[in-house]
Order: C-alpha cells, then sequence, then structure tokens
C-alpha cells in the first residue's frame, strides 16, 4: 500500500497533530498545576500551625472570632505543653499586632489565641517607630504572616499624658518625652474634630499608624499592593473588652 501524499490528507495529519499537542499541552498543564498544590500542602503541612495558613481576610475574621469568645467569657483552654512542643523549630503566626503596652490590654488574651498565633510588639501609645517597623517587616517578609493590625484602646494614658504635655507646653520627665514626641502629631491632627480629646487622639493615633504602614516601603507597601497582607486598626474597650475596626 502506498502512502498517500495528496494535499488533503497533509492537511489532517497537520490537523491531528496540531489537537495532539493541545492535549499533551493542557495534560501537562494539569500535572504542573498539581504539582504545585502538592508542593503548596507538603509545606503547609510542615509548618507548625497548619491552619494558620490563612489569606487576609479570613486571618481577620479569625482574629474577631477569638475577642468574640473573650467578650463572652468563653475562652478556649489551650494545651500549652503541647503547642511549646510543636513550636520549637519555627513559628507562622497568623496575625501581628502592634499594641500599647498598657497592662490592661494583653493581645493574646483579647483575641484569645495561643502560643505561635501572635506576633506581637507592644509600646505605649501604640505608634510605628524603627524597631516596631522592623519587627512588622521581618513578620511580613519571613514569617509571610498575612495581617498586621494597630491595636489602641481607651483611657490610654500616654495619649492623655501628650494631650496634657502639649496643653501645658511642659515636657514629662525622662524619656517619656520621646513617647509625647511620636504621639503630638496625632493629638494635634484631631483637634480639630468634635467630642472628647482623648478619645480622638486615640482612634487618630491608629489610623495615622495604619497609613504609616500601609505606605511603608519596601516590603509592606508591596505586601499590600499584591493582596497578601492586610493592615487594619482597632480600638479595645477596656470595660468591655471589645475590639472595634476603625480603619
Amino acid at each position: 500500500m502506498h502512502a498517500d501524499h495528496s494535499p488533503k490528507m497533509h492537511h489532517l495529519n497537520k490537523i491531528a497533530a496540531s489537537r495532539r499537542s493541545l492535549l499533551l499541552l493542557a495534560v501537562s498543564t494539569v500535572f504542573l498545576r498539581l504539582g504545585h498544590n502538592i508542593v503548596d500542602a507538603k509545606e503547609a503541612k510542615a509548618l507548625p500551625k497548619p491552619d494558620n495558613l490563612l489569606a487576609p481576610d479570613a486571618a481577620l475574621k479569625r482574629l474577631l472570632k477569638g475577642n468574640d469568645r473573650y467578650v463572652q467569657g468563653a475562652s478556649r483552654a489551650d494545651d500549652f505543653r503541647r503547642e511549646r512542643s510543636v513550636l520549637v523549630e519555627g513559628q507562622n503566626p497568623y496575625a501581628a499586632v502592634l499594641s500599647c503596652a498598657d497592662s490592661r490590654v494583653a493581645p493574646e488574651l483579647v483575641f484569645d489565641t495561643g502560643l505561635g498565633d501572635l506576633f506581637v510588639c507592644r509600646v505605649a501609645g501604640n505608634f510605628v517607630n524603627e524597631d516596631t517597623l522592623a519587627s512588622m517587616e521581618y513578620a511580613v517578609a519571613v514569617l509571610n504572616t498575612p495581617l498586621i493590625l494597630v491595636l489602641g484602646h481607651d483611657h490610654c494614658g500616654a495619649i492623655d499624658a501628650t494631650i496634657k504635655s502639649l496643653h501645658s507646653d511642659k515636657p514629662p520627665p525622662g524619656h517619656i518625652s520621646s513617647l509625647v514626641a511620636a504621639l503630638a502629631p496625632a493629638v494635634n491632627a484631631s483637634r480639630e474634630q468634635t467630642g472628647d480629646p482623648l478619645a480622638k487622639a486615640t482612634r487618630q493615633n491608629v489610623i495615622d499608624n495604619v497609613n504609616k504602614l500601609k505606605s511603608t516601603g519596601p516590603i509592606l507597601d508591596a505586601a499590600v499592593e499584591q493582596n497578601r497582607l492586610k493592615i487594619v486598626g482597632g480600638l479595645y474597650r477596656i470595660d468591655t473588652g471589645k475590639v472595634d475596626i476603625v480603619s
């Protein structure tokens, strides 16, 4: 039998070859995606706390759900002995918190979290400086933390001291003046707003520091732009324990 070298047969062979190529490409793509998923699953399983591998919105939802339990007095009892052993080789917190150093505000309790869940920086007045900024960058760049919360609170002594210092034009003693200098912009910016001066300044300070983190490069602003990171601000109510998102 002689091979058919007619133009029609040549055209049909080209079509069949093209279809085979497309099929092979499709199959290869599927296996490539499966391969990536397997790698991701292995990486997730290797993390100390796989449940902490969350998208930014899911991380915020989990944080606020924990706060609801705290408010209702239904906080969970964690087995810290088990968690200590799991976390020996590393950490993968699902949220970072920039909080005030006030003894009445403890983020791990406020959000009913266990060990290795929150990466926390605390400084009186919950403001961004070189050290807290570097720490937040570490959480995002190295630990892949998807959420940063700037957590202020009512009855904040640091902001109250700043208001009084600026009003009397008298600096506070020692190094407390550095806190006043850091918090003064929020206090001054809130003066044009109506309402309680302390409450206004506290809220403004949270908003200002959220905006500062969002706009600071090269790490945080890029992560926000790529939707890998969410940065929000909250206010903790000392009397109820409730955290309200304000920014």
